[in-house]
């Protein structure tokens, strides 16, 4: 069975930012190598990822939700196969989280934030089984060292967290992952 691969990321980066278009090569990377990409279906990086991963000829799954419409943020993005779509953002997030087969968090806000910390503490508390989950780049590293510096998570957290900072990167570590299983 094919390997899914969620990826996280702001709806709010556009097209001609650096964000969207690693997002675009992560997607690209992933169905190149036979994976899945599995995004929120929205705008940013997650049409990054989903257009990246259609454009070479990859399943794309887009997981919606009404609720996030209802306040206007746009519909399924043009590079979604498949969409499940749900009413509350609790479903939604428990989609990503349990279907997913690995993580990647691009930089994002408060719904990329949930899913990460959501992801992490389920890992953390054996309620997922231990996943790649990958942090993107320098964006989240500020506030992991925070949490460090001040005891709030320890050491011993940080395995169930590994920084990438290139798709391919990605692809090579998740190759690596899923030869161990």
């Amino acid at each position: 069975m094919r390997k899914i691969v969620a990826v996280f990321g702001s709806a709010r980066v556009q097209p001609d930012n650096s964000v969207y278009e690693d997002s675009y090569q992560l997607g690209r990377a992933l169905a190149r190598a036979g994976y899945i990409t599995m995004t929120g279906g929205y705008a940013g990086v997650m049409e990054g990822a989903s257009r990246g991963a259609a454009e070479a000829d990859g399943e794309v799954h887009g997981i919606t939700v009404a609720s996030l419409e209802y306040i206007g943020e746009s519909r399924a993005n043009a590079w979604v196969g498949k969409e499940y779509r749900y009413d509350t953002l609790p479903e939604r997030v428990t989609h990503l989280a349990t279907k997913a087969d690995a993580y990647v968090v691009m930089p994002g806000g408060l719904g990329t934030a949930q899913e990460l910390v959501e992801v992490w503490q389920a890992m953390r508390l054996g309620d997922l089984p231990e996943k790649p989950l990958f942090i993107y780049g320098a964006f989240w590293k500020p506030m992991i060292e925070q949490m460090l510096k001040f005891e709030y998570i320890n050491e011993r957290d940080m395995r169930y967290v590994i920084d990438v900072d290139n798709p391919m990167a990605i692809v090579d570590a998740l190759v690596a992952w899923f030869e161990e299983e």
